[in-house]
């Protein structure tokens, strides 16, 4: 799920950012206190029931500020963990863990907020061919993290970005004049491999995009009722998705549509963090 090449081209340049962030000119606190190098351990205890998410970023943090450092996981991305549960163990220069805590447990604890969260959503689509998709509405700067986050929740990713597909929305259809004509634009512009998705509010718009050719039509704050009429309009001609402030309180009404995708922007932009926590440092 996380590969070197993906690590070191993309995550290593925000992970820095964020350590720049945080430590502008010195960690004056640690410095005040650690005049010199000494090796330490520090333990990781979870403190909610979750899914853990954001090992390696974690670990990577670390390295970034020394790469003697060394981390120790009882546990994978993806897993359940449980409160109280000791997670991983970090040994290196005291410093280095001090300097290094906030920002490694900011990217774990977010992460994991949204694969449990992801996870919790998922669940209730078991047994379906239906697939809970994410959006682009993500942290500026966090998107990789978080796209990554729902993937180890059992989440899938929908487009990573603007360069990865097209997709027709509202203001999109506005500017082109009709659906029609948006969809005849894209498949003259766009590289032949790329799917072409049109999304719909309106029983007319979707026989428009039917007739149109678009490759997957996204049934966009419709009600169950319309959603039922539009899948037989649509009648296997094209990939059905839904959307439209999706949650897990809510998706109940669209798992018995049979659509092929449900994206819900809410796994990335209201999932809340999992408490964790690095606990009793110590020299070694």
């Amino acid at each position: 799920m996380m590969n070197k090449i993906t690590e070191k081209l993309q995550m290593d340049h925000y992970i820095q950012e964020a350590l720049r962030e945080d430590i502008s000119s010195e960690d004056v606190t640690t410095n005040s206190v650690m005049k010199e190098a000494v090796t330490g351990e520090v333990e990781l205890i979870c403190k909610q029931d979750g899914i853990i998410a954001g090992l390696h970023v974690f670990r990577r943090v670390f390295e970034l500020l020394d790469e003697d450092t060394k981390a120790e996981f009882f546990c994978k991305d993806g897993d359940s963990v449980k409160s109280g549960e000791l997670l991983g163990k970090v040994k290196g220069d005291i410093r280095v863990l001090l300097s290094g805590e906030r920002v490694a447990l900011n990217y774990l604890q977010r992460m994991s907020g949204i694969a449990t969260y992801t996870r919790s959503v998922a669940d209730l689509l078991a047994g379906s061919k239906t697939k809970l998709l994410d959006t682009r509405k993500t942290t500026p700067n966090m998107r990789i993290f978080e796209k990554y986050a729902v993937r180890a929740g059992g989440g899938y990713n929908h487009r990573y970005n603007l360069s990865d597909g097209v997709l027709l929305k509202d203001n999109h259809i506005g500017a082109a004049g009709s659906v029609t004509k948006a969809v005849q634009m894209a498949k003259e512009y766009a590289p032949f491999v790329r799917k072409i998705e049109v999304e719909v509010e309106n029983l007319d718009m979707v026989k428009e995009a039917v007739e149109a050719g678009a490759d997957i039509i996204m049934l966009d704050n419709m009600s169950t009722e319309e959603m039922q009429e539009a899948i037989r309009i649509i009648d296997g001609k094209a990939e059905t998705e839904c959307s439209g402030n999706v949650t897990k309180e809510n998706i109940s009404r669209l798992t018995a549509l049979g659509v092929d995708y449900i994206s819900s922007g809410a796994l990335t932009h209201s999932a809340p963090i999992l408490d964790i926590s690095m606990k009793n440092l110590h020299a070694v």
